[in-house]
């Protein structure tokens, strides 16, 4: 059995942050805060050989708060971030159960900036609409992910509803496929939330106290591509992705649901990224990511559009402690006025305008 975690700290310097609520005047803040690029989190993770090229494993894994200690997953006790059993084998893939992640994070989203990439939270997509950081957390989840053949991986989720009489609100399916040979490496992943916007199942596939619901509603479908490729230490990457949710009524801002009510929410996201070892220690990296989206109601369209922007630089005192400067900006045209379509940065609280900066100055260990 393995212990293992991560402690992510930093003074993180915002403009213009929301004081009292949607529609309030901004203001600018200076913050210790946790979890700016990666969120602190620990766990413990085992396997245990049976013989014949077969294993059991498990994974047990806590978020938590660097500046407070408190756990990050509301309503949850304890491993809110993961929590399965399962068996692996050599030749024939890995069959696992419990709170997992879908196949769009095992297969594209490592492939770019946000999330586990370089980026991290901070270079999130607006909402994470698309999956690209490791915010859904799909409950009662069957999970199969195969042996690599030549390069070639795939994967197939399911995520039950658990209610009985509604087999298929709130359920999730997920799939995913991967390929790598030498420096190039390619993704694509798919998937669907199965919802009832009429009738919510809470405690379904897709928790909406967690924070694993993203974007709330009725049914949602993302899909994804990604590919990157490395130049020695070196790498350079490219995205799309698409997500549509029907009878949309809120989306995540600042840790909390901002409601928006509509027909169908729609976001296209286009990225590119690079990252640049000056030393085998010193690195500096850069992403943009331009986001279309479109929001329906019955009585008309808007069309708001995200410029984001992201630069880093990077300082490894060892293989488990760096230290980094991170400077992000985002704008937001053709929002209409709407709060819920003001600048939002992943995890800060969201701007009283259609522009923030944010820079965070960090030190992170990982053991």
């Amino acid at each position: 059995m393995t212990l293992y975690g991560l402690i992510d700290t930093s003074i993180t310097y915002a403009t213009s942050q929301r004081t009292h609520g949607a529609g309030s005047p901004g203001s600018g803040s200076v913050a210790l805060t946790s979890g700016a690029l990666n969120a602190s989190r620990w766990g413990l993770r085992g396997r245990e050989d049976l013989g014949g090229g077969v294993a059991a494993v498990f994974a047990l894994e806590n978020g938590f708060s660097g500046t407070t200690g408190k756990l990050s997953q509301k309503g949850v006790d304890m491993f809110g971030r993961q929590a399965w059993i399962g068996v692996s084998s050599r030749t024939a893939g890995t069959l696992t159960f419990g709170r997992q992640y879908d196949l769009i994070l095992d297969f594209v989203t490592p492939l770019g900036a946000s999330g586990p990439g370089w980026g991290g939270n901070l270079a999130v997509h607006p909402y994470d609409n698309d999956d690209s950081n490791r915010n859904l957390r799909i409950n009662h989840a069957v999970k199969y992910t195969s042996a690599a053949y030549r390069g070639l991986t795939f994967g197939a989720l399911y995520g039950f509803s658990n209610t009985a009489g509604a087999f298929s609100n709130n359920a999730v399916w997920s799939a995913g496929l991967g390929y790598a040979n030498g420096p190039l490496k390619l993704g694509a992943g798919y998937l669907k939330i199965s919802r009832d916007r009429n009738v919510p199942n809470p405690d379904g596939a897709l928790s909406t106290v967690d924070g694993s619901a993203t974007i709330t509603g009725g049914n949602q479908q993302i899909w994804a591509v990604a590919a990157r490729y490395a130049f020695g230490p070196h790498s350079a990457g490219a995205a799309w992705s698409h997500s549509a949710t029907d009878g949309v009524s809120g989306v995540l801002q600042g840790g909390g649901i901002t409601p928006l009510k509509g027909e169908s929410l729609v976001f296209d996201n286009f990225t590119v990224d690079g990252r640049f070892f000056v030393t085998p220690a010193f690195s500096v990296a850069a992403a943009y990511t331009y986001t279309m989206g479109r929001f329906d109601t019955r009585t008309g369209q808007t069309r708001p559009k995200w410029n984001h922007v992201v630069a880093q630089a990077d300082y490894a005192f060892s293989k488990r402690t760096d230290a980094y400067l991170e400077a992000v900006y985002q704008s937001v045209s053709g929002g209409n006025g709407n709060p819920a379509f003001n600048a939002t940065v992943w995890t800060m609280t969201p701007s009283a305008n259609s522009n923030q900066v944010v820079v965070a100055l960090g030190l992170r260990h990982k053991f």
